[in-house]
């Protein structure tokens, strides 16, 4: 097989890297993430996914041209660099980098609360240790991994709909659309189920390990993406049918909640199980998605350069996977990181606008450019929509990596 010039092993087609952006985005965000949007949203919970949807689709489309036109590790990163120049490049690979390693630590914290709640901890560095060896054992070995884990999410979602959409206590009233906390609530419930979306930017990030990119990647992202929309609403119907808007802000656990009331205690179990292992794929494919940006700019200098090392037999940068690894695994043993990672939200939101501010330099054309303005706005609205504490973390965050790029640079001039 061969290599790309930068060592990475082209091996993925359509179908594993539409896969990989399935175990992305089909993960534990579907199990949690729509209490908090009902609260949000109430009764307009489903124009706040629809809205979600267009943003992440404008999103999508960015990305897709720009990967075929730059086929390297990285994704936005590269995108930033190539197009609006080496800081917007740098930014958006911090934004990633640190926003991500957080989330990392946070899926971690999550499986281990779902399998063994008393050593979540515990639970949460074997769980990363376990992810980072099959990560370092080749890009196959994690395809294979992720499409058992998005089979059984898949799986345990279906028998969800079907228990709740066949019960005598689902309700097509409870579905009725509407605005009661406003367009404000409205938004911020499309910020936070945006994220559910947002892992089709791994397999853009997996540039270089794409077989034929220029037709694979953008064919795989659109794809990924209409199958987790088309989960996701299927999901939130069945468990606002059962529950309702109100109840369903009011659930901890939503799709637990949601086949106890449809009258099937005896499924709670299954659905703790699907949120575990869903969060394991979540997991699997960030530490993809972090240790490739990590690759990309350490080739540039702005990460240590050992990080850019290709392993001469797995073909995978092995440094960056073990280094992104030991710090998740630090992180997730000695913090509890799940409630404090708003800056992380925000951070997607501005990786995405540089991404869409990137994809609008390629074409002069009007049509060209809807697309790309489209979902700059989109990032910018709804990243200004997420809670007061959650904008300032994430613009401190870029703050801090901005002020490190001009110290570099300084030094570097000396």
């Amino acid at each position: 097989m061969a290599s790309s010039p930068a060592g990475l092993r082209r091996t993925l087609g359509v179908r594993d890297a539409v896969v990989v952006g399935l175990g992305s985005m089909i993960g534990a965000g579907v199990f949690s993430a729509l209490g908090p949007a009902a609260r949000a949203a109430g009764s307009g919970l489903l124009p706040g996914l629809a809205v979600a949807a267009l943003v992440a689709y404008c999103n999508a489309m960015s990305s897709a041209r720009l990967a075929a036109r730059y086929p390297q590790s990285g994704g936005t990163y590269v995108y930033g660099r190539e197009r609006l120049g080496a800081f917007w490049g740098y930014l958006a690979g911090w934004a990633f980098v640190v926003g991500k390693t957080a989330s990392c630590a946070a899926m971690a914290l999550t499986v281990g609360v779902y399998v063994w709640p008393g050593q979540a901890h515990a639970v949460a560095v074997a769980a990363v240790v376990a992810l980072t060896a099959v990560n370092y054992g080749g890009i196959q070995k994690s395809a294979w991994l992720t499409r058992v884990i998005v089979a059984v999410v898949l799986a345990v979602l279906a028998s969800v709909v079907v228990v709740c959409l066949t019960s005598g206590q689902a309700e097509a009233g409870r579905l009725d659309i509407g605005l009661p906390s406003g367009v404000g609530g409205l938004l911020q419930a499309a910020g936070l189920l945006f994220f559910a979306f947002a892992g089709y930017a791994r397999i853009a990030t997996l540039g270089e390990e794409v077989r034929d990119p220029a037709r694979t990647i953008p064919r795989a992202i659109p794809l990924a993406l209409s199958v987790t929309l088309v989960v996701y609403v299927c999901v939130a119907v069945a468990a606002l049918s059962v529950l309702g808007a109100d109840g369903l802000g009011r659930a901890a656990a939503p799709l637990a909640d949601a086949v106890r009331a449809a009258g099937v205690p005896g499924l709670v179990p299954v659905v703790r199980v699907g949120a575990a292992v869903a969060a394991l794929g979540s997991l699997l494919a960030l530490v993809l998605g972090v240790s490739r940006t990590t690759l990309a700019m350490a080739r540039d200098g702005h990460l240590p350069r050992a990080l850019a090392a290709v392993h001469p037999r797995f073909q995978v940068p092995h440094r960056a996977e073990l280094a992104v690894g030991a710090v998740v695994a630090v992180v997730a043993a000695t913090a509890d990181v799940r409630g404090a990672i708003g800056f992380s939200s925000f951070g997607v939101l501005a990786y995405y606008a540089v991404a869409n501010a990137s994809a609008w330099t390629l074409d002069p054309a009007p049509r060209a450019r809807v697309i790309p303005v489209v979902g700059l706005l989109g990032c910018a609205t709804l990243a200004f929509a997420l809670p007061v504490v959650s904008v300032a973390a994430g613009a401190a965050v870029l703050a801090v990596g901005a002020a490190a790029y001009g110290v570099r640079r300084r030094v570097a001039a000396r």
